[in-house]
């Protein structure tokens, strides 16, 4: 008798490691986010340098225990300036967290192991302190505008472990 395989040789490898991001369907499309919110995040741009600064302020829609949208199905039309994310916004949007999937998969890196595909829970990236959830403030209608430059911080765009 010959040495067993592992279970998983042999295995189609995952779906995003395979196709290209134009190439998946919109199920496949859905499931690489990984609920983390993050991008939901007001973002505002220095008019001077075109940096963009992310803030701990939730957009009008966003739940910030569930880390969703309240109306995604709507978002464009009760949000006119929702970006959403395709293929093409993917390759061109600067602002994405480095912890993203579509912008992960997009480099050909590997997708943590906290990502809901992998771990195979909805509830790891909360787990593994990578989602907005605790660390929100509020919604976008809780803040004026002049007061969003003192909601500016870093952990959205830090990777885990640097996060503060």
């Amino acid at each position: 008798m010959g040495n067993p395989k592992p279970a998983h040789a042999g295995a189609a490898p995952p779906f995003w490691r395979e196709k290209s991001l134009d190439a998946m369907t919109p199920a496949e499309w859905e499931s690489l986010c990984d609920g983390c919110g993050r991008c939901c995040l007001l973002k505002l741009e220095d008019d001077d340098t075109g940096e963009v600064h992310h803030t701990d302020v939730g957009c009008t829609l966003l739940d910030g225990h569930h880390c969703r949208c309240r109306d995604y199905a709507k978002r464009q039309v009760r949000v006119p300036d929702c970006v959403r994310l395709t293929p093409e916004a993917v390759r061109t949007i600067p602002w994405l967290p480095p912890t993203c999937a579509y912008r992960l998969v997009r480099d050909g890196e590997p997708l943590f192991d906290w990502h809901p595909l992998i771990s195979g829970s909805r509830n790891s990236v909360h787990d593994a302190g990578i989602s907005i959830r605790g660390r929100m403030a509020g919604n976008e209608e809780e803040f004026s505008d002049d007061e969003l430059p003192d909601r500016i911080v870093d952990w959205p765009t830090a990777m885990p472990g640097e996060e503060g």
